[in-house]
């Protein structure tokens, strides 16, 4: 034993005798408490860790010093509900059944159905407390798919993404009751959103530190509108005002970020707990914010693209004494591997028929790490849009409801980041791979089709 090992059992061993017996921490546990934090907006480029100069982020970048940085990791999609839906159900948007943003009035959006794959029904089947704070996006209040029907036993926040452009709605959802912010009626702005959900999340923390837990908070910062209670640091800078807000809007999500590891320290949970912070998709770019940042940081495209820049993610994994610190990682992976990565962790059920492949042996280093042949991706916007990585290779095909033949460009990404360099003409062998690539991941959806838009006459 080294000796600061022995110490440290010294002094934990001095403290239980010292301590009465109801004062006597937890051990750590190997089944983890699991909290994944989603931004919405929030670009590669956006975070101290990741390269931002101008926009704070302190807390989330000690998550990245004291945790695992991704480079090569993705979202579901690159728009909110699909890719929430494949983040919950394990299934790329040629499988999942929410592939785009499907809205319904007056409030809500396509539900997922009451039989779906869940990451919190399956965590719920192992034990653990589960718990959603932010916004939702998968179904309609009183539909199949709101939270407390897919797996969460305790939901606060918007249920609806289109509501959730404002930070001061005339209400939030907890459970299936309407939570009206009085505060806020009649144009007034006193109660913001993200501050309630980050106290509500806390709150979730503390009821539930002697259980393990699944906590899922994706908080709607920076997502437009650009609205925030102060602006900080920000506040005598020579920027545009939406700018300023921009960067106090990410500052203030940073200090959340801060108040939850914080806690989870004060209540001697921390080494039981891993902690996830990732973006839902690449960055709006509203306003000019996108070049004021460089949001994208070295990537091409933003929100709605499927080059880069509209999907791949930052990506930090957290849980001290488990998790290597200051380390980084370049493996490739996605939302859809959360299920069953979690479902690892947790010693959950094994989920059946999913896309994703755990990431243990890499968050761990513990065995060979499985790797995927391909990720792939559609969307329905913008003329339609799929997109097929195989290694270094990227291929991306646009206009689809024109042209489904459409032309194929390819990328190299280790040679060519920032996809500027269209090499499809000198590898058609990669290009006909990835158009059957294309063909093989994409099941029918009766909700979501590349046929060409009909319109009135």
């Amino acid at each position: 034993m080294k000796r600061r090992e022995f110490l440290k059992t010294v002094a934990i061993g001095t403290a239980i005798l010292a301590a009465p017996k109801s004062a006597v921490a937890k051990p750590a546990r190997d089944k983890p408490n699991i909290i994944y934090i989603l931004a919405d907006d929030l670009g590669y480029g956006d975070l101290g860790c990741y390269g931002q100069k101008d926009i704070l982020t302190p807390n989330i970048d000690r998550l990245a010093d004291e945790g695992m940085a991704f480079t090569q990791h993705y979202s579901g999609s690159t728009v909110c509900a699909p890719a929430r839906c494949v983040l919950m159900t394990g299934l790329h948007t040629g499988h999942s059944h929410v592939r785009g943003n499907n809205e319904i009035k007056p409030e809500g959006q396509m539900p997922i159905p009451a039989d779906s794959q869940t990451i919190p029904k399956l965590l719920k089947k192992a034990g653990y407390r589960t718990g959603c704070i932010g916004k939702w996006g998968l179904g309609y209040p009183g539909s199949e798919g709101v939270p407390n029907k897919q797996g969460f036993g305790y939901f606060f926040g918007y249920n609806c993404q289109r509501q959730a452009h404002s930070y001061y709605p005339t209400h939030l959802w907890r459970n299936d009751e309407k939570v009206m912010l009085e505060g806020n009626a009649g144009g007034k702005q006193t109660q913001y959103s993200h501050d309630l959900m980050a106290d509500d999340a806390l709150d979730f923390i503390r009821r539930n530190r002697n259980d393990a837990f699944f906590l899922y908070l994706p908080f709607t910062i920076p997502h437009v509108k650009f609205q925030v209670p102060e602006l900080g640091v920000y506040a005598d800078k020579d920027w545009d005002e939406n700018h300023r807000i921009q960067a106090a809007m990410i500052t203030r999500l940073d200090t959340a970020v801060g108040r939850i590891m914080a806690l989870l320290k004060k209540l001697d949970i921390d080494d039981s707990t891993l902690v996830i912070f990732t973006s839902d998709n690449g960055p709006h770019a509203k306003d000019g914010t996108g070049e004021k940042f460089t949001a994208s940081g070295p990537l091409r495209g933003i929100k709605r693209d499927l080059y880069e820049g509209g999907i791949r993610v930052p990506f930090i994994a957290r849980w001290p004494g488990k998790i290597e610190p200051a380390s980084t990682s370049d493996h490739i992976s996605a939302f859809w591997d959360m299920m069953p990565t979690f479902v690892e962790l947790a010693g959950a059920p094994k989920p059946k028929r999913i896309d994703g492949i755990s990431m243990v042996p890499t968050l761990l280093k513990r065995g060979r790490q499985k790797r995927h042949e391909y990720l792939y991706w559609e969307f329905y916007e913008q003329g339609g849009k799929k997109a097929v990585r195989g290694g270094d290779y990227k291929a991306v095909q646009v206009n689809i409801k024109a042209n489904p033949d459409s032309p194929i460009e390819l990328y190299n990404l280790k040679h060519d980041l920032a996809e500027q360099n269209n090499i499809a003409a000198n590898h058609p062998e990669i290009v006909e791979k990835a158009r059957k690539l294309m063909k093989q991941a994409h099941t029918p959806s009766e909700l979501f089709t590349f046929a060409p838009t009909k319109t009135k006459k």
